[in-house]
C-alpha cells in the first residue's frame, strides 16, 4: 500500500494580519482561531506573528488538501498549537475533516515583516 504524502505552504505579510485586527478586533480573530489559539497568541510579545503563522499553517493546510478554505476545511477544523518546549503542533477538531485519520508535520517562522508555514500530511 502507497503512503500519500502531500505538502503546503503558505507565506502571509504580518502587516495585513495586523490590518484586520486592528479593523475588526477579536470578531476577526474568532473567525480564524480557536479560543486555544487566542489564548496562545495573547501570550506573545507581538501576538500579531502568531496570529499571523496560524493563519499561514490553516492556509498551507487546505493547500495540502487541495479544497482551500471551504466546507471540507475550514479555519476551525484544526488548532495550532505548541507543546511544552515550543514545537508546533496541528490538533484536528473537525472528526470529520480530511486530516482526522492524517499525520500532519509542520513547521513556522515568523519575523516582523513576513510569517510562513510548511505542513506535510501523510
Amino acid at each position: 500500500m502507497a503512503i500519500v504524502q502531500e505538502i503546503g505552504m503558505d507565506i502571509i505579510n504580518v502587516d495585513r494580519i495586523r490590518t484586520s485586527c486592528n479593523r475588526y478586533g477579536d470578531r476577526f480573530l474568532m473567525k480564524i482561531l480557536t479560543e486555544n489559539e487566542i489564548a496562545l497568541c495573547r501570550k506573545k510579545a507581538d501576538m500579531t506573528q502568531s496570529v499571523a503563522a496560524r493563519f499561514a499553517a490553516k492556509e498551507a493546510l487546505s493547500k495540502a488538501l487541495g479544497c482551500g478554505i471551504s466546507k471540507q476545511f475550514n479555519w476551525h477544523s484544526v488548532e495550532i498549537l505548541n507543546n511544552p518546549e515550543g514545537k508546533p503542533f496541528v490538533r484536528v477538531i473537525d472528526k470529520h475533516s480530511p486530516l482526522s485519520e492524517a499525520s500532519i508535520s509542520i513547521s513556522l517562522s515568523h519575523d516582523k515583516q513576513y510569517a510562513t508555514a510548511v505542513v506535510l500530511v501523510s
